[in-house]
């Protein structure tokens, strides 16, 4: 695909849209806003733009799709398989300065936001209302709502309360035409046509940008508890999960960790809030939450009952806020810290949760033969495996030539158990090479056909999801 290089005249007529200041052609801004969380790739853009308004946009986009210009929308850049990168240069569709909370409705339990809003400052404005968004991603304190809107992100909350499709009503979008448009209704119920907002998200930016976001909440509830249970086998703490269900106990969070782990995040805190006792290789983190505390402590004691059958460890239990916060900042760092360790590659792997013990084994298996080492952790309750692959000693040409190999063999493992490539990190531009494993050709081009009726130019976000 050729793409129009930005020139002078294309600039002078942003700054006709968002004026000086709001175009940016610096190298400083370029760089930050060439590269994100994943790995080191680096794709510097030739200018960025950051809109205030919808109609901004739509001026932008109506203009770049007829000059035939990448455009390449992006939220905190805190997304993990490349979705923001800007792989053809262009615009960078800067969206930081769309940052306000529209609505709160506490009569109908909504709330309208712009994409821009950083997860956490939305959580907390709506508990001050009395409400509650419980989707949670880690970087859910850096992150835009918009993206995780465009990776259908889901986190340590999902086991019980699902992932943000499953909170969305309605969206405003602005197709690459310049078009805008709602995708739904903001109501509880909606079977009229096809689901165009279930379409959108996870659609990562590829079909249109996500201006504003209705989303529905709920009442928090009161209490939450919380255990780490150390398991001396991997594999029975991932046989343990099924066994919390199977007992009939629905956790908010069950988190699977194993003790690589928990050191490296451990070390990358200089904190070690957690003593694993000798000969223990694995953790689980639970939590259940509710609004009677006598009802989940019987739960706690329950599921510790259900579990007992597995060789553990001492159960460490968090008993006030800041010991439970300091479990969980362990956890929500480990990506960070595998990062900060080694050269790397994270992936996402899900599969029916009752296979995550073969899952897990597979992935050291290949370790074993390919010659890498890896830090396994993730939201067993879903069968969500986050596995980071260090290169550490691996000589660069194994790393380059043979990992690929391992990687596509990791997946086919993957699908054959019945799972897929990715839980809640998204294809992006770093998986796209893979989903000839997990779709035929009928079913990868009904999707390439879809992209062809939203953005037949491929100005929007390209070289993402196929490739």
């Amino acid at each position: 695909m050729e793409y129009t290089p930005i020139q002078v005249a294309h600039i002078d007529y942003f700054r006709t849209i968002f004026g000086d200041q709001r175009v940016q052609t610096n190298e400083e801004e370029l760089l930050r806003c060439a590269s994100d969380k994943t790995e080191d790739f680096v794709f510097k853009p030739q200018v960025i733009v950051q809109p205030e308004t919808t109609e901004e946009i739509s001026q932008l986009l109506k203009y770049c799709n007829e000059h035939q210009i990448a455009v390449t929308p992006r939220g905190a850049g805190t997304g993990l398989s490349g979705g923001c990168l800007p792989i053809f240069g262009g615009v960078v569709l800067d969206m930081k300065r769309m940052n306000r909370i529209l609505n709160i409705d506490k009569e109908n339990f909504q709330v309208t936001t712009e994409a821009g809003v950083i997860t956490e400052d939305l959580m907390q404005a709506l508990r001050k209302e009395g409400l509650f968004y419980p989707v949670d991603p880690s970087s859910k304190g850096s992150c835009f709502i918009g993206g995780n809107i465009a990776e259908n992100s889901g986190g340590t909350r999902a086991v019980k309360y699902g992932v943000v499709k499953d909170w969305v009503l309605n969206l405003e979008i602005v197709l690459p035409n310049g078009e805008i448009m709602w995708t739904g209704a903001n109501t509880l119920k909606n079977s009229t046509g096809y689901d165009l907002t279930r379409l959108i998200v996870g659609s990562e930016g590829t079909l249109a940008v996500v201006t504003k976001i209705v989303l529905k909440v709920i009442t928090p509830p009161t209490h939450d508890i919380l255990i780490f249970i150390p398991f001396k086998s991997t594999k029975e703490a991932c046989q343990a999960v099924n066994t919390v269900f199977l007992a009939g106990f629905h956790p908010s969070t069950l988190e699977f960790i194993e003790k690589d782990a928990i050191d490296i995040a451990q070390k990358y805190l200089d904190n070690y809030p957690i003593q694993l006792a000798e000969g223990m290789q694995a953790a689980l983190m639970i939590e259940v939450d509710g609004n009677d505390e006598e009802l989940l402590m019987k739960d706690i004691e329950g599921i510790a009952d259900a579990l007992s059958t597995y060789e553990t460890g001492e159960i460490l239990f968090a008993g006030d806020a800041a010991s439970k916060e300091s479990l969980w900042k362990v956890r929500r760092v480990m990506g960070l810290a595998a990062k900060g360790s080694s050269i790397y590659k994270e992936e996402d792997t899900v599969v029916p949760r009752a296979k995550l013990p073969e899952l897990y084994h597979k992935v050291k298996e290949l370790g074993q033969q390919y010659g890498f080492s890896s830090i396994c952790y993730g939201h067993c309750g879903d069968g969500n495996l986050h596995v980071n692959i260090l290169k550490r000693e691996m000589p660069d040409d194994k790393w380059e030539n043979e990992l690929p190999k391992a990687i596509r063999e990791l997946f086919y493992f993957t699908k054959s158990l019945g799972g897929t490539l990715s839980g809640e990190h998204g294809i992006g531009y770093v998986q796209k090479s893979y989903m000839d494993i997990v779709f035929n050709e009928v079913a990868l081009d009904i999707q390439k056909q879809i992209k062809q009726v939203f953005d037949p130019n491929n100005i929007l976000n390209p070289g993402k999801m196929f490739v």
